[in-house]
């Protein structure tokens, strides 16, 4: 692919609504989603048409040439366009007058010539859409290398293990630190994916290419081709005005990836809680009234995003049903959440590697929370241990009394079961023991470590 140009943003190009979004302000995907990178993409988009048409002889270079000069977004003011929009249903319109203008004669008859708005919008938004996530990519990619640190550096730290809010058994701050990088992955190779497929559009009036065949092109697979070479993008073995598989596929990525930044940021609140303190933010934020809290302000605002996402994909799921060879309401129904989705998912990754690469884990409160149980944490292990030597039924008849003591007499586990006749000799220490009940994990980790 070539690389196409970058819309460039400021406060004053109309695009300063970020205030209620601390999410993504200031975040990559805010310059690139932004109605000066719309606008930059619609007159790439326009300009690439007329090139691929003049690259097959379908136009003179010189209108090539003409149409890209006039093309350049500084030249078109943003207000005005987006005041405009409203008259036709889409910004193609008035911009391509405006565009038309500007090239001037004598090749105003090149401009758009042949598309219809939507063939525009739609190679549009597949720009946009494809410079948001390449930085989204790499703040992924910085994520995860964080977190590969993070599990090799605690393979073999404990900490409690927990299911429904609840001790279940010991597990390692590494194998937890692992599987969110899996989710990251994961998250990395659905984007990357998605956006290598992402396609240019053109199809005319219905999809048909009828003015096209018009103006002399012979084969419109090379002209579909040509302006896709020209714009960036993949090349569609259809238009797809209703086919709209791009953009869902788009919606699940982003959704997806909005959703494993979530977890990590969900497991730090819980774990940075003031009564855990298992693991804290690097620069958390402060309290407009309690000068004592730092709060995990980079977690909070991913878990936002989280929560966000995929209300916004369904709208766009939705979208799928567009009637007719080019839909009414469906197709414009996508603007707006597809930027949001795009700049909550671009603000989440900045917010995810900020956070992951300044996490600060506390072993010793990881090694104090598993003794809150009093040892209960390893009665799993004590069932399968004792099971031989008193029997499964007996074992587990023990196990449960001595766990009501334990919590009636305050006392621990290790201490009661030291009183039974029948367990001397068994060496308690060891099995009492959480830090020596974490399974496979160090393995686990190791081998999820080996993913590229």
């Amino acid at each position: 692919m070539t690389a196409p140009r970058a819309g460039h943003e400021t406060p004053a190009d109309g695009d300063g609504d970020s205030l209620l979004g601390p999410g993504w302000a200031g975040a990559p995907a805010a310059q690139a989603t932004g109605d000066t990178a719309f606008l930059t993409a619609l007159l790439d988009a326009e300009a690439a048409l007329t090139r691929a048409q003049a690259a097959l002889g379908l136009a003179p270079a010189e209108a090539a040439e003409a149409v890209t000069r006039a093309a350049d977004p500084a030249r078109f003011d943003v207000r005005l366009l987006a005041g405009r929009a409203r008259a036709g249903g889409n910004p193609v319109i008035p911009l391509v007058a405006e565009l038309t203008e500007a090239v001037g004669e004598p090749h105003r008859p090149q401009v758009h010539r042949g598309a219809t708005s939507q063939d525009i919008m739609d190679t549009a938004v597949m720009l946009v859409a494809s410079r948001t996530l390449e930085p989204v990519l790499a703040d992924l990619a910085r994520t995860e290398r964080a977190l590969a640190r993070l599990a090799a550096a605690h393979r073999d730290t404990p900490m409690p293990g927990r299911t429904l809010t609840q001790h279940a058994v010991p597990t390692t701050f590494g194998l937890k630190a692992a599987g969110w990088r899996a989710l990251v992955l994961d998250a990395r190779d659905r984007i990357t994916r998605v956006r290598r497929a992402l396609p240019a559009q053109l199809g005319g009036a219905a999809g048909t290419l009828a003015a096209f065949r018009e103006y002399g092109a012979p084969d419109p697979a090379a002209l579909v081709e040509a302006y896709a070479r020209e714009v960036g993008l993949a090349a569609p073995p259809l238009p797809w005005h209703t086919l709209r598989t791009p953009v869902a596929d788009l919606a699940g990525c982003l959704a997806f990836t909005a959703g494993a930044l979530g977890k990590i940021a969900e497991d730090v609140l819980t774990l940075s809680r003031t009564e855990t303190g298992e693991v804290a933010e690097g620069s958390g934020g402060g309290s407009s009234a309690m000068p004592h809290k730092t709060n995990p302000v980079r977690s909070t605002l991913v878990a936002a995003a989280a929560r966000r996402a995929p209300q916004l994909a369904a709208v766009l799921y939705g979208c799928l049903a567009a009637g007719d060879e080019r839909p009414a309401g469906a197709w414009h129904a996508e603007w707006e959440p597809l930027r949001d989705l795009l700049r909550l998912v671009g603000g989440a990754a900045r917010d995810a590697a900020e956070l992951t690469e300044d996490l600060r884990v506390d072993t010793a409160a990881m090694r104090r929370d598993l003794d809150l149980t009093r040892g209960l944490i390893v009665s799993e292990r004590l069932s399968a241990a004792l099971a031989p030597r008193l029997g499964r039924a007996r074992a587990g008849e023990l196990l449960t009394e001595l766990t009501r003591r334990a919590h009636d007499e305050d006392r621990s586990l290790y201490e009661l079961l030291a009183e039974q006749p029948g367990l001397r000799g068994v060496d308690l220490t060891e099995l009492t023991d959480p830090a020596r009940y974490t399974g496979f994990a160090g393995a686990l980790t190791d081998r999820a470590l080996e993913r590229p």
